[in-house]
């Protein structure tokens, strides 16, 4: 990692902005709405709990940020697993160990929330993102996603 200090903190509601001009970055298209649906439920759910992190630069501004979510139990109790839903890097920023430091903030925050295994999906076909999680000690699921054409 280079000189510059990068401050791992819980996300706001306000980050919204941010968070979706890093998405849209990296995916060179608009996910507004995807985000919007992921925001509200993080924030206006009567069963929020926060998962959710951004990276700030120095100066304050959100350069990465990582989407989770418990998996909700029976009556409102939390299992022993949770979801990292998406983990991204402003493209600018990358190569500084920004993403392994969310991660790292991340499986922090999870265990003391009693979190005992996280789960994510990616895409067969992206090795950078396999690599990624394979460096960050993820390996296959046991379990097999089925899916079917319609």
């Amino acid at each position: 990692m280079n000189d510059s200090i990068i401050r791992i903190r819980l996300m706001k509601a306000d980050d919204f902005d941010a968070v979706l001009g890093i998405a849209e970055k990296v995916r060179n298209f608009p996910r507004r709405e995807y985000y919007n649906l992921k925001f509200e439920k993080l924030f206006k759910s009567i069963d929020y709990l926060p998962v959710s992190l951004v990276a700030e630069n120095e100066d304050g501004t959100v350069v990465g940020f990582v989407v989770g979510e418990l998996y909700q139990g029976e009556d409102g109790i939390f299992p022993k697993e949770a979801i990292l839903d998406v983990i991204s890097v402003d493209p600018l920023c990358r190569n500084k160990g920004i993403g392994e430091q969310l991660i790292a903030e991340f499986m922090d925050h999870m265990r003391k929330l009693g979190v005992q295994k996280l789960n994510t999906l990616v895409d067969a076909n992206d090795s950078k993102l396999i690599h990624f999680f394979s460096v960050n000690k993820f390996g296959p699921s046991k379990n097999i996603n089925m899916e079917r054409n319609l």
